[in-house]
């Protein structure tokens, strides 16, 4: 295949940008035009975003995590209600922490960036979730997404009730702070931390839970 092939089917490769640094919008996206990609729309802030991705329906949603207003996966979650929408969601962070990640799967991303990542390995994800795939940086080890998907699947096996509690850990309150919250003993919420260190399959040392509920919190 020609390369001016190629770029007559980048072209047709429609791409909204959120970030809210505008030197790093600016950078992508013209390293993106200049690659061939068609880019129809920019926005500096999570609200801005829901609303041009809702009114271009773009192929490509390439959206930084943390933004003013509303976060990259409040705008994906937004968007997604919107059943006319074709649009494939990429993310892209300075984040590598397991929390981040999980969210984002749970979140309905297709690819996770980082913002070290080159422009070929922004192309290839692209690429990948074109053809829906799902795509994480190269920069995770090749059992990393595995990994998570696989601690993810634990949270079924808990009741609602202690998904609850491991949301609030998650939150930073301890048993007794949960315990009025949910207007039960301090023993009874106890009880419920020890069903779950056992059904996750977890060390029973005092930080685990907490630290397991803070990367994969419902």
């Amino acid at each position: 295949m020609s390369s001016s092939n190629n770029n007559m089917l980048k072209k047709d490769i429609t791409i909204v940008i959120a970030e809210d640094h505008p030197i790093m919008l600016k950078g992508l996206k013209q390293e993106l035009e200049q690659a061939g990609y068609s880019i129809i729309g920019t926005a500096e802030n999570g609200n801005d975003a829901v609303n041009i991705v809702s009114e271009l329906n773009p192929k490509i949603a390439l959206l930084d995590i943390e933004m003013p207003k509303l976060t990259g996966f409040e705008v994906i979650a937004i968007c997604a209600e919107n059943k006319a929408l074709q649009t494939r969601y990429i993310v892209m962070t300075y984040h590598k922490e397991k929390n981040f990640v999980a969210q984002a799967k749970k979140s309905g991303v297709h690819g996770y960036l980082l913002k070290e990542d080159s422009l070929d390995e922004i192309e290839t994800c692209i690429a990948a979730v074109l053809n829906n795939d799902s795509y994480y940086s190269s920069s995770f080890s090749d059992n990393f997404e595995l990994n998570i998907e696989n601690e993810l699947k634990k949270l079924a096996l808990l009741t609602p009730s202690e998904r609850k509690i491991v949301q609030l850990i998650a939150e930073g309150k301890t048993s007794i702070e949960i315990s009025d919250m949910l207007c039960v003993s301090p023993r009874t919420i106890q009880k419920h931390r020890t069903n779950i260190i056992e059904k996750l399959q977890l060390n029973p040392a005092p930080d685990t839970l907490i630290n397991w509920a803070k990367a994969y919190k419902s």
